[in-house]
C-alpha cells in the first residue's frame, strides 16, 4: 500500500488556503487511499522568532483542526512532530548528506534573508538548516509521496536527491518520494494581494480567511477582496489575479471549473457573493466539528499519543538502518573482534 506523508506547520492560524489547497484532499482522498502519516510539524515553527506559549496553542489548535476536518485516526495517523525522537535524529544525518550550496538555494531561506535584511536583521541557522529537518520528516516513515503545495514542492525535490545521494553511498536505505500537488486551488491567494499566497503567518489579515473566522468576519473579507481594472468576469491569472483567485477559491469549494464558473456570473460583485457563500458553507462543518473536539480535549490528547506510538514503531527501524549504514555504532552492541585502528604517521 502506498505510503503518504505530509506535515503543516503551527506558525499561525490555519487558513482557508491550508484548507483547500491541502487538509480537505488529505481527508477526501489520501488517508483512503493510502496508509497515510500527518504530523504537526512544531520543531519547524523554531525556524523563527516565536512566542513559545503561542507555539503550543497553535500546535494544539493545528491537530484539532486537522481532525476537525475529517482526519480519522482508524484511518490514519496523526501526530505532533516533536513526540517522536526520529525526526530529530535523522535530521542531523541528512545535514551530514547535504551541501551548504543546497541549503542555501532553497527559496523560502532566500526570500527570508532578503526580508530581514532588508530590516536589518538576520535569520536563525534553524532556516537554513530545516530542509534537512523536512527531508527526515519524510525519509523517516519510507513515504511514497508527499502532497503539498506547490511552494513546498522544492523541498520535496531536495529530499529526493538527499534520499538518492545516501543509497548510493551508503547502501539502499530510504525509500526516494515524489511530491504530489492538487491540481486546483494549490496555492490559494491572498484576497487583499492576490499575487502573495494566503499565508498563515502573513501579517495582512483582511486578506486572509481564518478556518475559525466568524460567518460575518469571513462573508466580509471576500467581499472586500481587490478585483482587477475592467467589469468583466473571466478566468485569466496573468492579467486578472484578483478575480481568478475567487474563482478559483470558488471551484475549490463547489467542484467547479474556474473557466466554467466565469461565465455564469456577471459582475464582481455577484462573484463575490457567491464565492463568500461557498465558503461558509464548506467551512461550517470543520467549524462545528471544531468546537466539539474542543469541548473534549482528552480525546485529543488521546489521538497525538496512540499516533506518536503509531509513528515511532514505522521511523525507530528506517532510522536505526541509517545509522548503521553512515557507520554509527549501534548502542551497547559491538561488531566483530575489537582491533585497534592502525597508527596515522607514526613516525612523526
Amino acid at each position: 500500500m502506498t505510503r503518504v506523508f505530509s506535515g503543516i506547520k503551527p506558525t499561525g492560524h490555519l487558513t482557508l488556503g491550508n484548507y483547500l489547497g491541502a487538509m480537505r484532499q488529505w481527508a477526501a482522498v489520501d488517508q483512503h487511499q493510502a496508509d497515510a502519516l500527518f504530523c504537526v510539524v512544531d520543531l519547524h515553527g523554531m525556524t523563527v522568532d516565536h512566542d513559545p506559549a503561542r507555539l503550543r496553542r497553535l500546535t494544539r489548535q493545528a491537530a484539532t483542526l486537522l481532525l476537525a476536518a475529517g482526519l480519522d485516526p482508524e484511518l490514519c495517523t496523526v501526530f505532533v512532530q516533536s513526540h517522536v525522537d526520529e525526526h530529530t535524529r535523522l535530521s542531523y544525518v541528512m545535514e551530514c548528506v547535504a551541501t551548504d550550496g543546497e541549503m542555501r538555494r532553497m527559496i523560502q531561506y532566500k526570500e527570508k534573508v532578503t526580508s530581514e535584511g532588508a530590516r536589518g536583521r538576520g535569520v536563525r541557522l534553524s532556516l537554513l538548516t530545516y530542509p534537512a529537518l523536512m527531508a527526515a520528516d519524510i525519509l523517516a516513515y519510507g513515504a511514497d509521496e508527499v502532497p503539498v503545495g506547490d511552494d513546498q514542492a522544492q523541498h520535496v525535490e531536495l529530499t529526493r536527491d538527499l534520499a538518492v545521494r545516501f543509497n548510493q553511498r551508503y547502501g539502499h536505505t530510504f525509500v526516494v518520494p515524489k511530491a504530489t500537488v492538487p491540481t486546483v486551488a494549490a496555492r490559494v491567494m491572498n484576497l487583499q494581494d492576490p499575487t502573495s499566497k494566503m499565508g498563515k503567518s502573513d501579517d495582512s489579515g483582511p486578506g486572509i480567511v481564518y478556518l475559525l473566522d466568524e460567518p460575518d468576519v469571513i462573508r466580509k473579507k471576500v467581499m472586500r477582496a481587490v478585483t482587477d481594472s475592467g467589469r468583466e468576469v473571466v478566468y485569466d491569472r496573468e492579467e486578472q489575479p484578483g478575480v481568478a483567485n475567487l474563482l478559483e477559491i470558488l471551484a475549490a469549494c463547489t467542484g467547479g471549473n474556474p473557466e466554467s464558473l466565469a461565465t455564469v456570473h456577471d459582475s464582481y460583485g455577484a462573484l463575490k457573493q457567491v464565492t463568500a457563500e461557498a465558503v461558509l458553507e464548506t467551512l461550517r462543518p470543520v467549524q462545528a466539528r471544531h468546537k466539539e473536539l474542543c469541548a473534549d480535549p482528552g480525546y485529543v490528547e488521546g489521538v497525538l499519543r496512540h499516533g506518536a506510538e503509531k509513528a515511532r514503531a514505522i521511523a525507530r527501524p528506517i532510522v536505526d538502518t541509517a545509522y548503521r549504514a553512515i557507520g554509527l555504532l549501534p548502542p551497547g552492541t559491538v561488531s566483530g573482534p575489537v582491533t585497534a585502528e592502525p597508527a596515522m604517521n607514526a613516525a612523526r
